[in-house]
């Protein structure tokens, strides 16, 4: 029998209400009694109106857009629990902001997802959970425990209906991501292409070569984050270009700002599936893309946090 640390308690900032709730449902526990606001200079205000004295306390917060502004929440957040004597402080952190800024490319650049990992630990964060991080190394930069959940057999599993009958490929968008396509080939036991491309700047790409043979078949390319959809887009001229019949298209963290609701609609992209760690607004569900929830994962992934059992047996 799993010896649990302590009662569950839940608190979320602003990131991702709908998410939060599902979770809270399939955990079958309430959200915790918290407002998160500003003041009118934009300074944020936190106020837990419950006692966490010695709970195993998750702090589910997307440091999605406004980045800074949810980022903060999540710091503050931890503090404030951190002072009112949480048992233990687990930051869930379904989209780590700042991860692509993960290493030093050029003379003088930060590395920023290295920075924010020490701000969270020194906030009082115990432990993190996070999802299908940019950079695997970024588990590293903290010096607490990390559990790193991925999404791609969620994603795998919409398209089991849709590879039925017909020749597909599952592609990766560029070398970096050939685990990550591979691990969502082999749960549908796909052959898997590889775009193989170099980028001029950032959120520009150019496309070089397609590896592998996807002429006459359907293909799914696969990625972590999709922001300004310019690499997608011109990934999915590259296939058309080299024969592909159907494109689709999925990542787990759909960002998806700037021009990218815009280049998706103009696209030739059949459909494009992406997760609910990033809250879709109204004005960017579009007909082309789809959302599928991580819910059930972080639940399940709490649970086992908080009795102590084993994460990585939940995607043996």
């Amino acid at each position: 029998m799993s010896l649990r640390v302590g009662e569950i308690i839940i608190f979320t900032g602003n990131s991702n209400e709908p998410l939060v709730k599902d979770i809270c449902r399939l955990l079958g526990e309430e959200k915790g009694e918290c407002a998160v606001t500003q003041f009118s200079d934009g300074e944020i205000n936190i106020n837990i109106a419950e006692t966490v004295r010695g709970k195993d306390v998750f702090v589910i917060q997307s440091t999605c857009s406004p980045v800074n502004d949810n980022l903060m929440e999540l710091l503050i957040l931890i503090d404030a629990l951190k002072r009112a004597s949480a048992g233990r402080i687990n930051a869930v952190i379904p989209y780590y902001g700042y991860a692509r800024q993960d290493r030093k490319t050029k003379a003088r650049e930060p590395i920023t997802a290295k920075l924010v990992a020490n701000i969270i630990a020194k906030a009082g964060a115990d432990r993190v959970v996070c999802m299908d991080l940019h950079a695997g190394q970024i588990q590293g930069y903290f010096d607490i425990p990390v559990d790193h959940l991925t999404a791609v057999p969620t994603l795998a599993d919409y398209f089991k209906d849709v590879v039925k009958g017909e020749e597909f490929v599952a592609v990766s968008p560029d070398l970096g991501g050939v685990t990550r396509t591979r691990t969502f080939a082999n749960d549908l036991a796909l052959p898997i292409a590889i775009i193989e491309k170099r980028r001029p700047k950032a959120n520009e790409s150019e496309v070089m070569n397609v590896i592998g043979d996807i002429k006459g078949k359907n293909c799914i390319l696969i990625d972590d984050i999709v922001d300004t959809a310019g690499t997608i887009v011109q990934a999915v001229d590259a296939l058309k270009k080299f024969g592909a019949k159907k494109v689709y298209g999925c990542a787990t963290h759909g960002v998806l700002s700037g021009p990218a609701i815009e280049r998706l609609k103009k696209s030739s992209i059949e459909k494009f599936i992406v997760t609910d760690t990033i809250l879709l607004s109204e004005d960017r569900k579009v007909d082309k893309i789809e959302v599928v929830s991580v819910a059930q994962i972080f639940a399940d992934a709490i649970e086992r946090v908080n009795s102590n059992q084993s994460i990585s047996a939940m995607f043996d």
